[in-house]
């Protein structure tokens, strides 16, 4: 007698299910093919929860899983259930990252236990929890259900309720059959490319919910702009604090606007959505190699300038970036662009925000966005817009005087942009060494631990040794403290170091082979610089600032001024 096999979607609850299943596995996988456990057979629990075949054959019906299109069914079935597959098509996405983790997560904490654990483990999963099922009739919406439902549980990102919304809107609009279903084909081709796309790298997944918003300024940007307030303060809210998810999910993406009564400019068609799903795709695309350039078909010379800029990261120009990408394909105007932004970005870091809001060149990147999205302005203007923009802040004296003046109070280890200075600093130093090894990581360097300090006191705060006291002596406590955060003495440091490094006298910073061998001779091309150096006193701080700032000014074309300018800009101007 066959058994009649009934097949279900689950529309609420997959998350969940999918952590017990992944857990049934990984407890599975402890036990040997001829044990029980619970006084049951390893191949009845299998079959039960994981999959089934006929008298042991090759083919599988599986318990739990994905649609066949989905990238997470070929990932589900080889990595996590550990069978074979004939196809080749295994993708990794965000949710294959997820499902990877949470096997990684069971298999170390199950390593641990022993077999009373496990049967203990495996009795709860399988019998202690209560599951309320409410099976949705054909009647029912099952969109509309899934919105709802989540309105009650976690909230899933507005990316996830994006695709719902817009799966739903396929189904109520006047058309062909046909074209309706090739519509929700491309819906879901394009979500797999936009999770594919935002999981590629592990170690770096892309936010869905940044990705979407800057989209949405680009396709959407126009009538957003055109919107907004006459008076600068409600232009600023409205820009810089878009509420991109109410309007794609309240305004825009609405059953009424499906209606014919609805308003010339709400009224969304099929073609409509077709567009905008499209264009999602292209954008996702770009996105990744935009964040990702050294995993990508961009020139080795465009590479470095997209690092520098997401190593800056200011939000507001990424729309700008990733049109410029889509709408020029010439290396030499790509990296006049981004060296043009790169520039901008580095001068407007330290600017003060009592001098002028940033909120201008906010608008200015909304503004070139859409003309150069619309073909309004080519690319060279582009780029010499904001060339001129960055000339016209550097010609005005009152900007680089308070500047100046903020350096001075502040000092330079509170400045936003000191660790991505300090980076490029030993990257220049890197270059005329010869040497193609980094010796910074990006992403170690900005880590925030503990026990890693990746901005260095050279002379320290806590300066109390005997070699400290002697050569920072007949100053008040104010100039020890513009000499402690003025620019010459921070260091990048290149890997976790020990905290108690930090107060140490300069000779046993420098390290030696026997006694400390983490010092700075062994460390990055900016420490090994200080190796060269015989002590460390108010007068090598001065030095090696006007140095870094002679390398600012060469850098950035900054005019900064004569060495008396200079020394007041780094806090240092009591120094005879």
């Amino acid at each position: 007698m066959q058994r009649a096999i009934s097949l279900n979607f689950v529309v609420d609850g997959q998350q969940r299910l999918t952590t017990a299943i992944i857990l049934i596995q990984s407890i599975l996988e402890l036990i040997k093919a001829k044990d029980k456990l619970n006084f049951t057979d390893r191949a009845d629990i299998q079959r039960r929860f994981i999959f089934d075949s006929k008298d042991d054959g090759i083919s599988r019906s599986y318990v739990f899983g994905y649609e066949k299109d989905n990238p997470s069914y070929e990932f589900l079935k080889t990595r996590i259930f550990c069978e074979r597959s004939s196809s080749a098509m295994t993708q990794e996405t965000i949710y294959t990252q997820n499902l990877s983790n949470a096997k990684n997560f069971f298999g170390e904490r199950l390593t641990a236990l022993q077999r009373p654990g496990l049967e203990v483990l495996y009795k709860k999963v399988t019998q202690h929890l209560l599951l309320n099922i409410f099976t949705i009739t054909e009647d029912v919406d099952v969109c509309v259900a899934f919105e709802t439902m989540n309105n009650r549980g976690k909230p899933l990102s507005y990316l996830e309720l994006l695709k719902n919304r817009l799966i739903y809107l396929s189904l109520k609009f006047d058309e062909p059959d046909y074209e309706r279903k090739k519509l929700r084909a491309t819906i879901n081709d394009c979500w797999k490319a936009i999770y594919h796309n935002l999981g590629r790298n592990k170690e770096q997944p892309l936010d869905d919910d940044r990705f979407l918003q800057t989209h949405y300024v680009i396709y959407f940007g126009k009538s957003v702009f055109d919107e907004t307030a006459a008076d600068e303060v409600n232009r600023f809210r409205r820009l810089y604090r878009i509420d991109y998810a109410g309007d794609l999910l309240e305004n825009r993406f609405v059953s009424r606007n499906v209606m014919s009564d609805a308003s010339v400019e709400s009224q969304i068609t099929l073609s409509g959505v077709y567009q905008y799903v499209n264009s999602l795709q292209e954008a996702v695309e770009m996105w990744y190699k935009m964040w990702n350039p050294f995993d990508s078909d961009f020139g080795p010379e465009i590479q470095p300038w997209l690092d520098k800029i997401n190593r800056l990261n200011m939000p507001f120009f990424q729309p700008l970036v990733l049109v410029f990408l889509q709408s020029e394909s010439s290396d030499t105007r790509r990296i006049d662009f981004l060296q043009a932004i790169e520039r901008q970005l580095f001068i407007l870091s330290p600017m003060p925000r009592q001098f002028m809001s940033p909120f201008p060149y906010l608008e200015d990147s909304y503004k070139l966005l859409i003309e150069l999205r619309g073909g309004k302005v080519t690319a060279e203007k582009a780029t010499k817009t904001i060339s001129d923009k960055t000339a016209t802040l550097l010609r005005n004296s009152e900007f680089m005087r308070s500047v100046s003046a903020r350096f001075r109070a502040d000092g330079f280890y509170r400045w936003d942009g000191i660790r991505y200075f300090l980076f490029e600093y030993n990257l220049d130093l890197q270059k005329r060494s010869k040497t193609d090894r980094p010796k910074i990581y990006w992403p170690e360097f900005t880590e925030d631990k503990n026990d890693f300090l990746s901005v260095e006191h050279i002379f320290p705060r806590q300066a109390r040794h005997e070699y400290w006291t002697s050569r920072f002596t007949g100053l008040t406590q104010k100039q020890r403290d513009a000499l402690r955060d003025s620019l010459g003495n921070l260091l990048p440091l290149s890997k976790p170091k020990n905290s108690s490094l930090s107060n140490k006298p300069f000779p046993d910073k420098l390290g030696d082979a026997q006694n400390s061998p983490i010092g700075y001779r062994y460390g990055c091309y900016a420490e090994n610089e200080l190796a060269k150096e015989q002590q460390w006193t108010p007068a090598s701080i001065l030095a090696r600032g006007l140095r870094m700032l002679a390398f600012m000014e060469k850098r950035w074309n900054i005019e900064i001024g004569d060495e008396n300018q200079k020394k007041a800009m780094l806090g240092l101007d009591f120094m005879k």
